[in-house]
């Protein structure tokens, strides 16, 4: 996206910056504040909020930042982005809701708060920018809905694993090769770990135990390989994806082979991961071409003979690459990654242990589940339950270690929003569970 640069430039020249709002102060938030606040030219993250007050101000403070008002309503917010301040603000709603601000960066991970704060995003006509898989890979369909209803722009991030490899689908697709998987490269997959035994890495990288281990255990894969089918209308060729592991270092363009030919040739082509390959971690998608002088062409390019074309992100920089998200919303109407239409691709719980009658399922990345991927009609037909659903559900009956839950081995909890969302999606996409 050489053309952001150039527009944010303008911005900045014309005193007319993209005004942004970040809600969620944590690790990689306070990497997105310092990165806005001291790199971006022609925009201004305007406010923060945080559960903890602290959070936001240790965010603006990390940034560069001292001179910070706390505001406790939409009206004193307002004045603060007029006055060309900064804000901090434990209410997250006064920033779906205040004047003057065009996108809400969403940076939580949780389920539950999240839905709300995207939803009330749209609802106020704010671009919403989420860095949280869980939400979007769960209800991102029928949020996409609301925002299209708005017309506000909906999407995932620049720099998320996800986003980038959209950003090379679409380069792809746009020579002509024709995609027929989209893949993540992986370092490590275990579904068995758990925050105990990440708890030293987790503290080494100033992290939460949970968030690392949900990418140690494939569920944070999972969530980010379905948005990628949400958004290309890819599938899994089976429950979980193959997932081949590799010897460490082994060039991606080998590495590849590991996947069976035929279930890339046929259908709409899938989603998948691939752990130890280089570079990691990095984002790759394969493509074909019908054409031989294309071919030969490619050929001559050092891409090889084909059938299959090997092309590759070697990393992504997650929060240095949010503010291009930001830009292309509010400056070009354009997502990194938004779902087309229905969902393609949903994430169901598995138990991570033998659960029993009576317990209450604990988060995503915890000690009692792990995300699979699953075609979505396959969800609906089995009435699976999606893993970003499980937290807070009571379980009605034992679960073997590794099994699949539905929804009829759990009672959800009462009145949330996430659960009447998801009955909405089903509703709007003639889905039956």
């Amino acid at each position: 996206m050489i053309l952001i640069d150039s527009a944010l430039k303008k911005r900045k020249e014309e005193n007319n910056p993209v005004r942004v709002a970040m809600v969620g102060a944590g690790f990689m938030g306070r990497g997105i504040a310092l990165q806005i606040c001291n790199y971006v030219e022609g925009m201004e993250l305007v406010a923060i909020s945080n559960r903890r007050l602290e959070g936001a101000l240790r965010a603006y403070n990390e940034a560069g930042i001292n001179d910070v008002k706390e505001v406790k309503s939409v009206a004193e917010l307002e004045d603060s982005i007029r006055q060309k301040k900064y804000a901090v603000t434990e209410d997250a709603s006064l920033l779906c809701k205040a004047d003057g601000i065009d996108a809400v960066i969403e940076v939580t991970g949780a389920v539950e708060f999240g839905t709300e704060i995207a939803l009330t995003a749209i609802k106020n006509k704010k671009h919403i920018i989420l860095m949280n898989a869980e939400v979007d890979a769960t209800l991102g369909p029928i949020l996409k809905v609301y925002a299209e209803k708005e017309g506000v722009v909906y999407t995932n991030a620049d720099g998320d694993q996800p986003g980038v490899i959209m950003n090379l689908y679409r380069f792809v697709k746009g020579i002509g090769v024709k995609p027929v998987l989209c893949g993540n490269i992986k370092g490590l997959h275990d579904p068995y770990r758990n925050p105990t035994t990440q708890e030293g890495f987790a503290k080494k990288w100033g992290q939460k135990a949970h968030m690392v281990t949900s990418f140690a255990d494939g569920s944070k894969i999972s969530f980010e390989q379905a948005i990628v089918a949400n958004g290309t209308g890819m599938k899994v060729a089976k429950r979980g994806m193959f997932g081949p592991t590799v010897e460490p270092w082994t060039p991606i363009r080998e590495s590849v082979n590991q996947y069976p030919l035929e279930a890339l040739l046929e259908g709409p082509g899938i989603v998948d991961y691939i752990v130890g390959a280089d570079p990691g971690p990095g984002v790759f998608v394969l493509g074909t071409h019908d054409h031989p002088q294309q071919q030969h062409y490619l050929n001559l390019y050092k891409l090889g003979e084909g059938p299959l074309y090997c092309f590759y992100t070697p990393y992504h920089l997650c929060h240095f690459e949010v503010p291009n998200t930001v830009a292309r919303a509010v400056l070009f109407n354009d997502a990194a990654l938004t779902p087309l239409g229905k969902p393609y691709v949903d994430v169901v719980a598995t138990a991570k242990i033998d659960l029993k009658a009576g317990e209450k399922i604990d988060g995503i990345g915890f000690y009692m589940t792990y995300g699979l991927c699953e075609n979505s009609e396959i969800v609906d037909a089995e009435n699976l339950l999606p893993m970003g659903l499980a937290e807070g559900c009571i379980l009605k009956n034992d679960v073997p270690k590794d099994r699949v839950l539905t929804y009829n081995d759990v009672e959800l909890p009462h009145g949330r929003l996430a659960d009447k969302l998801r009955q909405e999606q089903n509703d709007f996409f003639n889905v039956s569970v």
